[in-house]
């Protein structure tokens, strides 16, 4: 809707700018055209220029110089001088028409002074007593002979003006609401069609009136978008399927190789070689198992399946549990975990599921010990941070290059199909990390740890802040 009203203001801001600047070039064109029709250009001052230039000759004739046969050259005119007593013509151009006649009464005299000798436009100067008039081609001039107007109209002229731009500005913004209410009509519903598209939801828009066919366009993109999203949902489904499928199936017999290899390994009448070997078998099983639930949880929580239980949470004692355990574990001591939250922290409370941050943090340091055969030194640390919690897990170890760094940052996760889904990718650790963190409404960010290994923080809304 927003979107109409600023196309409908739009529309009328090119309407009034549009009004105006007509306004404006008719006004300079008016004034270009009317410039050099004034006074000097009308063929008055042709007839006084001629009149100054008549002079009495010593036998008693005018003559006119050659400044005065150059105006009436230029202009295309002829010229007729007569005598103020008598009214006889007592000069005249060598190009006078014949039919112009030699003698004028007051009342021919007064006649040609308004207008027109013969059809011949007419301008007049005075020379000495006499009259001078100036004659110019019928085409030349159109001449008013009865112009009168009313001085309050004069006086008021101004205002008539503005009333006559106010009518007219009235009179166009009628027309145009009327010729633009159909347009505007079938663009409201095109452009609500478009803004549901943006939100994904289904669209229908009556093919009719003006943009009939572009309404129709829309709804064919709708139902292609209704199409892709319902086999887009099904494949998901069938995807989320096949994984709780095989994750089930795959755990009985699972359970059954790691249950014979541990007895194997624990057997003591078996030669050394053969109980590694079982142990080795053991473990690898161990491994595959927590990727099949790291692929199960990564499936749930991608379809919103795995629930969150939330509650208030302790960050620091859920990290410092986390690291307890993780100590236990490790009898060859070749992951050190180093407690680097300051000793002053009071309790960090976040409302989150306290299994699933587990698990996040977990896998964090699993990761750490993956990535690092030959061992490191981790470091766990809580703290607050730009108005959120931060948990940060860090190691010493190989760390990764820049190069490296960027495809995990941003490589899409398994659960979506991409052009390079046969790409060797990051583990699901990292990936269910990011999954718990976005599901409390918090953010992962991976980056280079100061001592030269590998660094993740978890960032998570403090409690009672709304996500």
């Amino acid at each position: 809707m927003n979107s109409t009203i600023k196309l409908i203001r739009k529309f009328c801001s090119i309407l009034i700018i549009s009004i105006v600047l007509g306004i404006l070039l008719n006004l300079i064109f008016l004034a270009a055209i009317t410039w050099n029709q004034g006074r000097d250009s009308s063929g008055w001052q042709q007839a006084e220029e001629v009149a100054a230039a008549l002079s009495l000759s010593e036998d008693g004739s005018y003559v006119l110089s050659e400044e005065g046969e150059k105006v009436l050259e230029q202009a295309g005119a002829w010229g007729i001088l007569v005598e103020n007593n008598t009214g006889n013509v007592i000069w005249s151009s060598p190009d006078l028409p014949q039919e112009i006649p030699r003698h004028y009464t007051l009342g021919e005299i007064s006649w040609a002074v308004r207008g027109y000798i013969q059809d011949y436009p007419t301008t007049v100067a005075p020379q000495g007593e006499n009259l001078l008039f100036l004659g110019f081609p019928k085409d030349r001039y159109f001449k008013l002979m009865w112009p009168t107007f009313d001085y309050d109209l004069i006086r008021n002229i101004g205002y008539m003006i503005l009333e006559f731009l106010a009518f007219n500005l009235v009179f166009i913004v009628i027309v145009y609401a009327v010729a633009t209410s159909g347009i505007i009509r079938s663009v409201k519903p095109i452009v609500q069609g478009i803004e549901a598209l943006g939100e994904q939801k289904e669209v229908y828009i009556p093919e009719k009136g003006l943009m009939s066919q572009l309404a129709a366009s829309i709804n064919q993109v709708s139902e292609k978008l209704k199409t892709q999203n319902y086999a887009l949902r099904k494949k998901e489904t069938a995807r989320a399927n096949w994984i709780a499928g095989v994750s089930h199936d795959i755990r009985t017999p699972l359970s059954m190789v790691m249950g014979h290899a541990s007895t194997l390994e624990e057997d003591s009448g078996l030669p050394e070689k053969a109980r590694q070997k079982a142990g080795i078998i053991r473990q690898q099983s161990m491994r595959m198992k927590n990727l099949i639930n790291d692929l199960n949880l990564a499936s749930k929580l991608e379809y919103n399946v795995q629930p969150v239980k939330r509650q208030r949470t302790d960050l620091v004692a859920l990290a410092r549990t986390v690291a307890v355990d993780f100590l236990n574990l490790d009898n060859a001591v070749d992951y050190p975990i180093v407690w680097n939250t300051a000793e002053d922290t009071g309790p960090m409370i976040v409302y989150g599921d306290p299994d699933l941050l587990k698990r996040a943090m977990s896998n964090l340091i699993t990761n750490a010990q993956v990535h690092n055969p030959k061992g490191c030194t981790i470091e766990i640390e809580a703290k607050e941070e730009a108005e959120m919690y931060a948990l940060i897990v860090s190691d010493d170890g190989v760390g990764v290059t820049e190069d490296e760094l960027r495809p995990i940052r941003s490589a899409p996760h398994y659960m979506v199909c991409d052009s390079s889904t046969g790409e060797q990718r990051h583990g699901l650790g990292l990936l269910i990390v990011r999954q718990i963190a976005q599901a409390h409404g918090g953010k992962v960010v991976l980056d280079h740890s100061p001592r030269g290994g590998f660094l993740v923080k978890i960032l998570l809304l403090k409690d009672g802040e709304e996500i």
